[in-house]
């Protein structure tokens, strides 16, 4: 199975949505940008959001669109199986108990089982609260990763005064 740019930047967009439910609704322009996401495309994903059942439209002044229900109650697997469908990486006929000339005798169904049961594990046991504390997480290391570069490259007071006495030493040495 691989996911599709619909799962892939659906959930972005939803992270992203959770991750600024605190400043209201919030609008797909802001989501594609911070996102880098095409807005017409974006605009698809959250109508198939919305018909999931996952987000809601708030109209007027300040509108956009919110969550329909908490971040703690939306699994990863909700929002993928809204975008992409099934998420079986297989669809044998004799796992779901279709008809199928093998069934009796095949023995790799158990196989196809176990990944599509492992699958839906995965993404069920994953929740969008989950992912928005990851993100805070990850922005306040990348703040303070660029603070500490910025106060790396600025010289300290005491440095800047003897590169300033220098200087001043030199244009003496020159006469000026």
């Amino acid at each position: 199975m691989k996911l599709s740019t619909r799962g892939r930047y659906g959930l972005r967009a939803l992270i992203d949505l959770a991750s600024h439910e605190d400043e209201g609704a919030v609008s797909t322009q802001s989501i594609a940008q911070r996102q880098n996401i095409s807005e017409s495309y974006l605009e698809q994903l959250i109508r198939m959001l919305k018909k999931g059942g996952l987000v809601l439209s708030v109209r007027g002044a300040g509108g956009g669109y919110r969550l329909a229900k908490k971040a703690s109650e939306i699994s990863v697997g909700d929002i993928l199986r809204c975008l992409e469908g099934s998420l079986d990486a297989v669809a044998c006929p004799a796992i779901e108990g279709s008809d199928c000339d093998s069934a009796n005798a095949c023995v790799s169904k158990f196989v196809w089982k176990r990944i599509n049961d492992a699958i839906a594990q995965a993404v069920d046991s994953v929740w969008l609260s989950e992912l928005v504390a990851e993100s805070h997480k990850l922005q306040t290391a990348q703040k303070e990763q660029k603070e500490q570069k910025e106060q790396e490259g600025r010289p300290s007071a005491k440095s800047r005064d003897e590169i300033n006495a220098q200087i001043i030493r030199e244009m003496q040495n020159q006469g000026i």
